[in-house]
């Protein structure tokens, strides 16, 4: 993690911007406002650093695009998780109090009301561990699906599959373009799906609880 080398706190825009141009970068960090690290800053990049540990390339090699969509879908959906199991609990939390304001404002964007947004946010606290899973699929399915897009309107095709999905009026709050051009300029030899991660998404998707799954297979074997 870092903080901006200036004798005052980096402005939220900024950072912002920081972190989204440098975002997936092999040596990279998120770039914080002041010395204050929030709890989901600290829970995302460690979820970015077991997901490198885990789809690791050979030296000679750069990171698949999959295991870079996979990282950040990980990393990315943990939010949603942290809002079912925050939002009722301690409703003033910092992290709520940002985030939930921002999922809406896109969601809104995107033609969702505000009974349905709150009727979705009841979903998201009733089984956020179900909630994580279905967003880090879907996040992972449109990021790979439109990597391979070459025209707006090819993309447009692509992003209509999904428009069905309970999560699709907050996929832009996650900045999907700056994945996928990221990944188009440091991963473009990769983009061909790739084995180890594929097999992840898999057990993911079939494990009856995903983040259980991730806890024992990442996090439990690099404790040891």
């Amino acid at each position: 993690m870092l903080v901006a080398p200036q004798n005052k706190p980096t402005s939220w825009d900024r950072s912002v911007f920081l972190n989204l141009t440098f975002w997936g970068a092999t040596e990279s960090a998120d770039v914080l406002m002041d010395d204050h690290i929030p709890a989901d800053v600290v829970c995302h990049i460690a979820w970015h650093h077991l997901a490198r540990e885990a789809f690791k390339p050979p030296a000679e090699r750069s990171a698949s695009a999959d295991a870079l969509f996979m990282g950040e879908a990980i990393a990315s959906a943990f939010d949603i998780y942290l809002v079912g199991r925050l939002l009722e609990n301690v409703p003033d939390a910092e992290f709520i109090e940002s985030q939930v304001p921002a999922m809406f404002e896109r969601a809104s964007a995107a033609g969702m009301t505000e009974k349905a947004f709150e009727a979705l946010m009841q979903d998201v606290t009733r089984d956020p561990e179900h909630a994580f899973e279905d967003l880090r699929a879907l996040l992972f399915d449109v990021t790979t699906s439109l990597v391979h897009a070459r025209s707006p309107i090819e993309a447009s095709t692509h992003l209509e599959r999904f428009a069905g999905h309970r999560f699709s009026p907050l996929l832009h709050h996650y900045e999907l373009s700056n994945w996928i051009l990221y990944t188009r300029a440091y991963a473009s030899d990769s983009l061909a799906p790739d084995p180890a991660v594929r097999a992840i998404d898999q057990a993911l998707r079939e494990a009856p609880d995903s983040l259980a799954w991730l806890e024992r297979a990442w996090l439990s074997a690099a404790q040891r």
